[in-house]
């Protein structure tokens, strides 16, 4: 049970009670009861994530390598171990740089340089072509790394072969209690119960295990800690089959631990592994170790750190156990917490199911001290890469949701890479700073047709700073303030830089591409979302001058009254100004302009509606993705119709579906995870559930129909 909100609920029922925060999340335990290679349960922090298969730990690696699965066209998920340090670049032999992959586009202000020279089908196995082959390096360099498995190795016998098959598993039954963050995995194989427990270290790399089981003291059970080559693989995070590319090294730290040392290239980190009892020698495979003990329990601690791995201490199972135990319920305990018991919609259930698991995985995967990827630390896409334009998706909802910090802890990353950005807005010839689409730790964008060319992610850090100066209050809202002041005035800087003034108006000018990708960037003009973005980001950037005492800047308001209003056609507004005008494929993200984006003089409340039941009646929903249904609901709410709202988060869609992990597999098998998908859910129920500046009807996303019972304490209200 929480303590009092800060403000007193909304809800429709007109209850006053407290949320039984407790019971609404045990209500959603994860229980798995059979072998499946898309069904993953992974333990973390935000900055370091494992992955489980059904034994609780990495036991079957060939039954969930999605390599292999893609080529047959199914459904996996790796596991992998992983964290928001772990990175590891190719040999360059010909010393690629950003300037090799570069194109010259015309615009208004001359010859304007782009990184696009990359060619995604051919890195995907063809042939790649002289002019593209520094960009195609320059793309899949740095890959996130797989940074070791750790797994059961079972036998029918002592000193048979390992069991490679699942199916062998008798009654298996995994259940993760999301209160704690503990995983627990029970089996049976060759007559005998196996019990193990996994759990993460809530503020460390570090993952701890208590197997339980007779097999461990006669010889048919051990485990096995396995360490990959790194692999540039759109959808792989390892390499087994380059044994001589990399070196791992043993060294024994007394009785009851020990130390790998690993040497990738010019990347090299240390995992220890503390143990309460038995041996730790090579397997006789490369790069593999056995892990045996004569007694049917055994307790393992593996840290993980970059370098020489000096400040990894010892660690014991109980004490992680009991941190992780204390980090969930404070977890839960605090922000904001909503409850749908007593809905009759019979979509309530599977609504509340949704909203508890991703608030999880976003716990796990995007509340790093990077932007996360989207597929957060549990399997690589783009090569583990960050995509920023799906920052806002990833982890808009902590602020929102009264958990600022978890957001604030990626946004110090902007500074890093400011002279980056920069430096990217000079050379197109741009005041300010230009942030990048598809970029790495280091802040250098990855070479891309689509990627170098796309303006939504600018406003974002604006909007996100917004967010988390509303959640914040007192002394932490003037901390805030003075802390990003400098990449606030940056980013609006280029921003008002790239309008373009024609005859007294403004333009967002070609080159672009809006976030809806499908359009020719040579000729694309004012996209509807990035006008209403753009007049929204430089209002944020306005405010922040005058916290800072400053005037309001006369520039930047003149471009935001003089922003021309999105392109209309037939009462319905169109994605683009320019040919053709609006495709009915991928994002309708020209929904965001108003929703997303809050009101604005450039959007008519009016027109919006109708364009968003022209989208709902019209669109080719199969080729939209799992951040879009999200978008069409928080439009539906600030237009006034929760109806619509509640039917596009349940949309019955190929992407909108949620498995039993909490997952939202996208096109097929090539994204087996995709958080944006429950990072936007989180952003909608919450506009939806809190409203907005202005809103006086409690919960005006939800039907008033009486059908939906919606019960909620601690958001803070969008703009």
């Amino acid at each position: 049970m929480t303590g009092a909100a800060e403000n007193p609920d909304q809800h429709l029922t007109g209850e006053t009670t407290m949320i039984d925060r407790e019971a609404v999340v045990r209500r959603h335990t994860v229980e798995l009861t059979a072998p499946d290679p898309a069904h993953v349960l992974t333990v973390g922090n935000g900055d370091f994530a494992y992955t489980a298969d059904i034994t609780g730990m990495q036991t079957f690696l060939a039954f969930h390598d999605q390599a292999a699965a893609q080529a047959e066209r199914r459904l996996a998920v790796n596991t992998a171990t992983m964290a928001t340090w772990g990175w590891h670049a190719m040999p360059n032999p010909e010393g690629f740089v950003l300037d090799d992959a570069m194109s010259t586009y015309e615009s208004a202000r001359g010859p304007v340089r782009y990184p696009d020279r990359f060619d995604m089908a051919a890195a995907f196995g063809g042939e790649v072509a002289p002019e593209y082959r520094a960009g195609t390096w320059l793309h899949l360099n740095p890959q996130r790394l797989d940074l070791g498995r750790i797994g059961l190795v079972l036998r029918p016998e002592a000193g048979a072969a390992p069991e490679e098959d699942p199916a062998a598993l008798v009654n298996p039954r995994q259940r993760l209690d999301l209160w704690t963050g503990v995983l627990e995995s029970v089996f049976t194989y060759a007559g005998r119960e196996v019990r193990v427990t996994t759990v993460a270290d809530p503020d460390r790399a570090r993952v701890a295990f208590r197997v339980e089981s007779d097999l461990l003291a006669d010889g048919r059970a051990a485990v096995a800690v396995r360490f990959p080559y790194a692999s540039d693989g759109f959808f792989q995070t390892s390499d087994w089959s380059s044994p001589d590319t990399h070196r791992t090294t043993l060294e024994p730290l007394g009785e009851a631990a020990c130390r790998f040392g690993r040497v990738l290239d010019d990347t090299e980190y240390t995992v220890r592994l503390d143990r309460s009892s038995g041996t730790v020698e090579p397997s006789g495979m490369p790069h593999e170790f056995a892990v045996t003990a004569s007694a049917s329990v055994l307790e393992l601690v593996a840290s993980f750190g970059p370098g020489d791995g000096a400040d990894l201490g010892r660690a014991g199972f109980a004490g992680i156990r009991a941190a992780a135990e204390a980090s969930w319920r404070g977890f839960w305990t605090s922000g904001a917490a909503i409850d749908f018991a007593g809905s009759t919609d019979p979509r309530a259930g599977e609504l509340e199911r949704r909203v508890v698991l991703s608030q999880y995985l976003t716990k796990v995967n995007c509340a790093g001290t990077n932007p996360p990827q989207e597929t957060g630390l549990i399997t690589n896409s783009w090569q583990g890469k960050f995509h920023l334009e799906m920052h806002w998706w990833h982890a808009a909802h902590f602020a929102v949701w009264g958990r600022p910090e978890l957001l604030e802890r990626s946004m110090d990353w902007y500074l890093s890479i400011l002279d980056s950005a920069r430096a990217t807005a000079r050379r197109q010839h741009y005041a300010g700073a230009r942030w990048p689409k598809h970029v790495g730790p280091d802040g250098r964008e990855s070479p891309s047709d689509i990627g170098a060319l796309l303006i939504w992610q600018q406003p974002h850090p604006l909007y996100l700073l917004e967010l988390l100066h509303r959640a914040s209050g007192g002394t932490e809202r003037e901390r805030l303030v003075v802390r990003f002041a400098e990449l606030v005035e940056e980013t609006a800087l280029f921003m008002a830089s790239f309008a373009e003034e024609r005859d007294g108006v403004w333009h967002l000018p070609a080159p672009l591409l809006p976030a809806q990708e499908f359009y020719d960037a040579k000729t694309t003009e004012d996209p509807a979302f990035e006008l209403a973005y753009w007049w929204w980001g430089l209002e944020i950037a306005q405010l922040w001058r005058e916290r800072l005492g400053k005037d309001r800047d006369d520039h930047w308001r003149r471009v935001q009254d003089g922003l021309v209003k999105p392109h209309q056609r037939e009462g319905v507004y169109t994605a683009i100004a320019t040919e053709p005008y609006l495709k009915r494929d991928d994002h309708p993200s020209l929904l965001c302009a108003l929703g997303v984006v809050p009101a604005t003089p450039l959007v008519d409340p009016a027109v919006m509606e109708a364009t968003l039941l022209d989208v709902r009646d019209d669109w080719l929903w199969d080729t939209a993705w799992g951040w879009d249904f999200p978008v069409m609901a928080m439009t539906a709410a600030r237009v006034g119709r929760p109806d619509l709202a509640v039917d596009a988060l349940l949309a019955d869609r190929a992407k909108n579906r949620y498995l039993p992990t909490g997952h939202t597999p996208q096109i097929g098998s090539l994204l087996p995870v995709y958080l944006p998908s429950n990072g936007a859910l989180l952003s909608a129920v919450s506009l939806m559930a809190a409203g907005w500046d202005g809103t006086e009807t409690p919960s005006p996303g939800f039907p008033k129909d009486g059908t939906w019972t919606v019960r909620h304490e601690g958001f803070t209200p969008w703009p």
